[in-house]
Formats: structure tokens, sequence, C-alpha cells
């Protein structure tokens, strides 16, 4: 369908698809300045760099071909970018090679030698720019290339340690403010509806406060809370029904119009309004729907013991609450309503009574059992037979009925069984036939980040716990698990991606080096997207990360056709190093425009305000900041990084003779 994930794949592509067309029209225009005419400067141009343009068509399908196949709920989501755009890209390069070189050729054909003064103007400040600014830096990175690549080289370090060092957060998915918030009500089983009616009226007028609070601050004196409803027998956190739970759900003004505050301010003021209720096992105040990232918090325990269980459960929650942020907490092992325990006393087999025997006594005298089915003219009646209700309304009704024996005598309940009171639990879930124990919270991600809380308490908690219950196992769900299957089949297709690159190039290049320095512009992307993450004051999420893969078949498509151009000019004749500065030179344009087109593509995502784009905002950072330095890199880093090439004599064209006129040679 067509939706945001597949809108944002177009938004991307509407850059990405110009590339080819750029690199193509572009290289026609330096034939046709040459003198060529238009159709020769078409053929010619084409030919040129269309083994180029395939290679890096190549490079991209490899990179966002396995990204298509991500795993875990947010790969899910997340895949359909990058089938939209091996889509895209190859449609586009159909146009590129078979349509515009045909349509550039007429429409060039008249105008060869016209330009108008705008263009000329234009023209004349782009080459100056090219020649004097970016040629000096070119010229020095060149120059000082063993300085440059090492400064490079620790920018990227020093990148990578504000991600490591935690001064940039991970984040699996980001928080996207909704219009709907909702209170949980939880109390022990056999708590009376009218004292779940009355926990419930103590929510709402909380709720009710702080509409009165929010409503001045709304635009046009709009109400922040637009409905109330409340639903008993309900609580999806619970997965039990009764007259002891209730759900209250409030619709709230729509987040772009909402002022005075963000959704996590509203529902603290909410819980502190509401106040302390004694009796309550559980109060979570959160949003209904739960993301593709999963509960922040969830941490399973599975063991026989389900005393232990519980215990275990308890001392992690205190734990847990320590964190500051870290609110919410519960588990689902529950007790469940209060019961009596009947147990069969010594002596009780001598007269013929057994456990189903008394069990089945109880059942029919105190629930009933059919006695007979009379048939009266079409229609059959059941007969059910029990104790009149005054004889079965108290405890001491229960201790002074009446066994039957076998032996047609009858015995007093006491003296055959002992009666004690107690509390089973109310649901056990089992996984993978174990007992198993789920503990839920929940976090106000302003102060708290998930991924810290949760492996801050995996390497300092958890083995000190399950050190003191040996027969209890834990393990990590919700977000951090579903994060790391989905960072895990990113990483196995980004592997992926780079191996099917390097393949590639080794082919066209027809070496296993040169390769390698193409590729080392990937990681240095990374530069771009931390630091532009941090520039706009967002986390590191999962679609950001999607953005950083995508570029790894971006980025090497300017280096490709760089390298090709650096290598045209030393089979001229012209030594590595001025062949490195002249064809960073000649294809600033071409880099230049390519880049821009996709950050211009993007740009409008960037600024959109819309509660939905939210999402899709982190990957159009990743992706605009991230071609924003290796537009820089390619420019600079690759001419320098294959001077060192030379120097150190592993540059293919550096051993080779040149073919060019006499006395000019190939090697610097």
């Amino acid at each position: 369908t067509i939706n945001m994930i597949t809108m944002v794949a177009l938004l991307i592509a509407i850059g990405l698809l110009m590339d080819d067309a750029i690199v193509i029209s572009e290289n026609i225009a330096t034939h046709l300045r040459r003198g060529k005419s238009a159709i020769q400067a078409a053929i010619d141009g084409t030919r040129q760099v269309a083994p180029g343009v395939i290679s890096s068509f190549l490079t991209t399908i490899s990179v966002f071909g396995p990204l298509a196949f991500l795993s875990g709920h947010m790969g899910k989501v997340l895949q359909f970018i990058p089938m939209v755009l091996i889509l895209v890209l190859s449609i586009s390069l159909i146009e590129a090679f078979l349509i515009l070189p045909h349509h550039l050729a007429h429409s060039l054909k008249h105008h060869e030698r016209d330009s108008s003064r705008f263009r000329l103007a234009f023209d004349q400040r782009l080459n100056h720019f090219r020649d004097h600014t970016m040629g000096r830096l070119v010229d020095w990175a060149v120059h000082y290339r063993y300085w440059f690549v090492g400064g490079i080289l620790a920018l990227f370090l020093i990148s990578l340690g504000m991600l490591v060092g935690g001064k940039l957060k991970f984040q699996s998915f980001p928080d996207i403010e909704g219009d709907i918030i909702e209170a949980r009500v939880l109390l022990p089983q056999g708590t009376p509806l009218r004292r779940t009616e009355a926990v419930v009226r103590q929510i709402t007028e909380g709720l009710k406060r702080v509409d009165q609070a929010y409503t001045p601050l709304q635009p046009e004196g709009e109400r922040l809370v637009r409905n109330i409803q409340v639903r008993f027998n309900t609580n999806p956190d619970a997965n039990e029904k009764g007259p002891h739970v209730a759900s209250v759900t409030a619709d709230l003004l729509t987040a772009e119009r909402r002022r005075g505050g963000t959704l996590d301010d509203i529902v603290n003021r909410w819980r502190e309004e509401t106040g302390a209720i004694p009796d309550l096992l559980a109060l979570n105040f959160k949003e209904p729907v739960i993301g593709p990232g999963g509960k922040p918090i969830e941490i399973r325990l599975t063991g026989p013991d389900l005393h232990q269980l519980k215990q275990a459960s308890l001392e992690l929650q205190a734990w847990l609450a320590r964190y500051r942020g870290v609110f919410d907490l519960s588990d689902d092992l529950r007790p469940g309503k209060p019961e009596l325990r009947l147990r069969l006393r010594d002596g009780a087999l001598t007269l013929g009574l057994d456990a189903a025997n008394i069990a089945n006594q109880l059942r029919a005298a105190f629930y009933g059992t059919t006695a007979r089915e009379i048939q009266v003219g079409p229609e059959s009646y059941e007969i059910d037979v029990r104790l009149a209700d005054s004889d079965r309304d108290s405890l001491s009704d229960l201790e002074g009925f009446r066994i039957l024996t076998p032996q047609g005598s009858q015995v007093p309940l006491s003296s055959v069984v002992e009666i004690s009171e107690g509390r089973g639990f109310a649901r056990i879930q089992r996984i993978d036939g174990l007992r198993t124990l789920t503990v839920n919270g929940d976090l106000d991600t302003r102060v708290a980040n998930a991924r810290e809380v949760i492996n801050h308490t995996r390497e300092n908690f958890l083995p000190e716990l399950l050190q003191r219950f040996p027969g209890i196992r834990s393990g990590i769900e919700g977000e951090s698990k579903q994060s790391a299957k989905t960072g895990a089949s990113m990483l196995r297709a980004f592997g992926i991606g780079l191996v099917g690159i390097f393949i590639l190039l080794s082919f066209q290049f027809r070496s296993y080096v040169e390769p390698l320095v193409v590729m080392s512009i990937i990681p240095m992307a990374l530069i771009g997207v931390i630091w532009g993450h941090l520039l706009m004051g967002l986390d590191l999420t999962m679609p950001g990360l999607i953005g950083f893969t995508s570029l790894a078949g971006i980025v090497v498509n300017d280096s490709i056709l760089l390298v090709e151009f650096l290598k045209l000019r030393v089979r001229e004749g012209h030594p590595v190093v001025a062949a490195a500065k002249l064809a960073s030179r000649e294809r600033f344009r071409a880099v230049l425009l390519t880049s821009i087109t996709t950050i211009a593509g993007l740009t409008p995502l960037l600024l959109e305000k819309s509660m939905q784009a939210q999402v899709l905002i982190p990957l159009a950072v990743s992706i605009v900041f991230g071609l924003l330095a290796t537009t820089l890199m390619v420019l600079l880093v690759v001419p320098a990084m294959f001077s060192i090439l030379d120097d150190l004599g592993i540059f293919s064209l550096s051993r080779k003779p040149a073919v060019g006129t006499p006395g000019e040679s190939g090697t610097a």
C-alpha cells in the first residue's frame, strides 16, 4: 500500500533517481563544450560513464537488496524503504541510458552554442569556486595527505566516541506524541464492583483537574480533554476479566494543536492529581498503542517455584524503581481470589471417603446437580437440586455440612477434612512448558534511556539475583529484544552489501586494494550521521540506522566515477597526484549536484512538524547529514588516499607504463 513509509522511500528516490541522469547529462555537457555536435556528445558522453554508472547501480542494489529482508517487528516496517528504492532505481537506469541521451541530443541540437546571460554567470561563479576554493582544498588535502587522512580518522573516532560514550543516546524507535492516554486499573481478585467504581471516580476526577489546568493554555480556548470513556471488565495489561479491572481512556486535543507541555507532562500531571490509592495491585498511565519497538522495560524470569519467582520479581522491581524516570512497574504473577483449601484428615479413608467423593458432594450441594430430566410435550426440562440459599451463605454452613459415607451414615465435614484459608495465583503463564513471570515497566525518555537501564541492570543486578535464586533464569524481551533482532539482521544485510560492493569493485578496478579505498568513505558517513543527530537534538534510532546503511549504496557511486576519471587522467600521462587533483575538480559539479538533489528531496521532511513524520525524520537526518559529510570526503579523501597508494607503490596504474606521448610517465 501507499503509506508513510513508502512515501518517504519515494522522497529519497526523488534525489537518487536523478543521480544517473545528472552524471550522464553533466558528461554530455562536458563533451558538448569541447566542440562536438549534440548527437556525438550524447553518444560519447553516455558511453564514457556507462561502466561507472552501471557499477554504481549494482553497488546500490547490493546494499538495498539485503535490507529488504530485515527481521523483527521494526524490520517488517522498515523493509519497504529499500524495496521501493530498488524498483525506482531500476527504472531510472533504463531512463538514463535509453531515453535521456536521445532527449538531450534532440534538445541541444538547436542550442549547441546558445547560453543565457544567467547561465554564463552561474557557470562562471561555479567554476571559480571549483578552481579556487574547492581546488585549493583538494590541493592542500593531497599535499598534506597523511596529516589530512589521519585527521579524518581522528574525527571518525571522536564521532564514534559520542555514541559509545552515551553523549548520543540510542532508542529503538522515536517517541511519537499521540492523542489518546489511558489509565489501567488492576485491583485484587474478589474486589466488589462498587470499590472499582470508587477508584475509577478518583481517577476521572484527577483527569478533570488536569483538563482545567491545561485548557486555558490551548488555542482558541479549546478543551484539552475531548472525551472520557470508562470501561469495566477490561485491562489489556492484566489479561484478566472481572469487576476488579477497569480502563479509563481520554481523547485529547490533537498533538499538532496541543500546547502547554508534552504528552509525558500531561500523563505525569494526571498521575499526581489522582493521588495514592491504597489497595491497588497496579495502576498504569500510558498510551494505549505500543509501537513496533515494543515495551521499554520487559524482563522475563522462568523457574519451577512460583514463590521464588514472585520474590525475585519484587527485588527486580525494587532495583528498577531506583532509576530516575522509570515508573509503572508490575509483573503478571498476581494473587487470585480468596479460597478455602480442604485436606483429608488421617482416617478419612477408613470411612470409605476419598477426595473425589467429598468434592462431588460439596459441588452438588453448593453449586447444584441435575437430579433428572423430564419431558413435557415437545420440550424437555432439567431439574437441578442444591441447598437453599440460607443454608450456603456462610463459612459455618460449610463447616457444618454433613458428608454421606458409603455405609449410609452422615459425618460432619470438619471431622474428615482440615479447612484452611488461602489465595492461589490469578494466572500462571508458561512459555515452552516453563513457568514464566514477566516484569513490565515504562519510562520517561526525557530523563531515562531504556537501552542504558536494561544494560546496567543486566550487568550489575541480574547476575547477583540469579545467584540468590539458583533455579531461576532471566531473559530480556520488549524493546531491547526487538532492537537486537532487527539490528542483527541489519548488520548482516549491511555485511552482505559490503561484500557485494567489494566483489563488484574488484572486478571493475582489477585490484583488491583500490575497492577498500573507495569503501572507506562508507564508515566516514557515520561522522555526518552522528553530528547531524546531535545538532538536531535527536536520539539515534532504527530508522536512522536504516538511513546510514542506505548511504553505503549512495556514497560509493560518486567515488567510483571519481576513480574512473582519475585512472583516465593517469592513462593520459598525468602523474597520480596531479591526476587525483584533476579528477576531483572534474567530478565536482556532478558530485555536488547528485548530493544536492537527494538533500533537496529530503529537506522538507526535516522541517515537517506533523506527528506521523517524527518517526521518519531520523532517517532523513542520517541521509542528509551523511551526504553533506561524504560529499566533502569523496572530493578530498579519495584523491588523498589514492596518492598514498601511489606513494606505497600499490596503485594498479603506478606500475604500468602510461599510454601517451614519449617522455610522459604515469608514475608520480
